[in-house]
């Protein structure tokens, strides 16, 4: 094949380069993630090779903790030439503040877990069962 000529591939054999599964690849196309691929004349879904790339930054930021609407303005921004990387850094920096704020948050969870823990003794009645009582009253741990 020449090095000039864009190679194109199915739905599979994107899901499997990218991996990631076929209904994730449809579902990203219905979300707009993915730009609508052209059809073969059966009828078939035609990827270029760079949807792999879209697609592992999908992930990627996925696994970073983006959800889909954070990830569709990144994808966004990745071709915004006037905000640029400073749009991006902004982006990240507002992910990195959610998610301290959401460890602190599970912070203080552990502790009224652990003062819940330690005040119970293990043993007795389920009545008096300190864990079971303080989760139903109405004051907070």
């Amino acid at each position: 094949m020449n090095a000039q000529t864009p190679q194109h591939f199915t739905i599979g054999a994107i899901a499997r380069r990218a991996h990631v599964g076929i209904d994730t690849i449809r579902y990203y196309e219905r979300e707009g993630l993915l730009p609508p691929p052209s059809r073969r004349a059966s009828g078939y879904r035609d990827y270029d090779a760079g949807v792999v790339d879209r697609l592992r930054f999908i992930r990627r930021a996925k696994e970073l903790g983006f959800t889909l609407d954070q990830i569709r303005e990144l994808l966004a921004l990745s071709t915004d030439r006037e905000g640029g990387v400073s749009s991006v850094k902004q982006r990240a920096e507002a992910r990195l503040a959610e998610v301290e704020r959401r460890i602190r948050e599970l912070q203080g969870v552990k502790r009224g877990l652990r003062q819940l823990i330690d005040a119970c003794p293990g043993h007795g009645v389920l009545d008096r069962c300190p864990i079971l009582r303080a989760l139903g009253s109405e004051e907070a741990p």
